[in-house]
This record gives C-alpha cells, structure tokens and sequence, in this order.
C-alpha cells in the first residue's frame, strides 16, 4: 500500500483521499510525508476515543502502532522510488503510468490487509466508529469520510500554498478505481487468498 502511496507521491497527480492529508502536511509545514502519516493516524484514533468514550476497547490503540509501521514503511517506499526516480518527472504518459501501477499496489495491498483481520488502519477504525455513532451504513461513512479529507486537503493547500498540492486527478482516479481493482483481484484471486488466510471471501 504504501509502495503506492509513494508512486501516486511520484506522479504528482494527487494522492489517494487518506493520503491527502499527510501529504499536505508536506506541501504546507515540510513535514516529512511518513511522520505526517503517524501524526494523522494517532488524531484519528484520538477522534474514536472521543466518539466511542466507555465503547473504546483498549485493543484499538494497537491501530496507533499499525500507523507508527505504517508511517514508516511510508517513508521508506518515498525514498526508495525517489532513488528510482530522482528527478520531478515531466513526461505526461510516464506519470499516468506511475498513477495506475500506484492503484494497482494500493488495491493489491488492500487485499491481504483486510482480509487478515488483525487491526484495521485508523481511518477504517475511524470509519467504523462514526458509522456505530451515526447508524450511517459503513460504505457510506466512508464516502463522507474520503470526500471531507479531500475537501480539507483541498482548502488547506489553497489557502497555505495557493496551489492544489495534494489533491488532483489522481485523486478522484484512485477513489473509483482502488475499490474497482481490489473487485477484480477478490474475483479472480481470492479464493487462492483465502485458502493461505483460511478466511472468507470479500464481497466485491
């Protein structure tokens, strides 16, 4: 997943919606896009104490560690495509490349990861409880939830930086077709899937 993340980063595009935010803390503050990821994922599990109060079971501050790892591998997947790709890439066609392979490893990602089934990412976490507070279908929640990131990203980096920043094309690529992909591998490859995580299929 964060492979991904960090060709989207690459592509200059705009990043996926639960990127957005730590990567505006990038454009706006300098803040390295890993550390920006560790801060946003910690605020988010934050947001769930305060929503769920007594209903938050201790177990979902381990969503704090998976974001500490998540944050880091964040980091080292920019630097490690930033070596493949030294230079800001001016080439159109290469960019959209870069887009596609991005969804294709964030759906690919998505895969494995939540299936397993062990602790979600904070802003699943967080979806899931505003939707146990709100009574709001899950799907939908996250809707609100991917539209208000970009939204804000949106606002921020053209307030702060007078720029769209984190938030273009790519964006609105990544919100359809991550989820579009990640129905295609469940079909074709999930069934192999689950017989290595002896758990069940995906809807798709």
């Amino acid at each position: 997943m964060t492979t991904g993340i960090a060709l989207s980063v690459k592509a200059n595009l705009g990043v996926s919606p639960v990127s957005s935010i730590p990567y505006t803390m990038t454009c706006i503050f300098g803040l390295e896009m890993g550390k920006g990821t560790i801060l946003f994922h910690s605020f988010l599990v934050l947001l769930q104490i305060i929503l769920l109060r007594k209903n938050f079971k201790l177990i979902n501050l381990a969503q704090v560690l998976v974001g500490i790892v998540f944050g880091y591998f964040t980091t080292f997947c920019n630097w490690g495509v930033s070596q493949v790709f030294p230079k800001a890439i001016t080439n159109y066609p290469l960019r959209i490349l870069l887009l596609i392979l991005s969804i294709i490893f964030i759906a690919w990602g998505l895969f494995f990861y939540v299936p397993a089934n062990i602790m979600p990412l904070a802003g699943e976490g967080f979806i899931s409880a505003l939707s146990e507070i709100t009574k709001i279908q899950f799907h939908k929640c996250k809707i609100i939830f991917d539209m208000s990131l970009v939204v804000i990203s949106f606002a921020c980096c053209m307030i702060f930086i007078h720029s769209i920043g984190s938030v273009g094309l790519g964006t609105l690529l990544a919100a359809f077709f991550v989820g579009f992909v990640l129905g295609f591998l469940n079909k074709w490859f999930g069934n192999w899937r689950d017989k290595i995580l002896k758990t069940k299929k995906l809807k798709d």
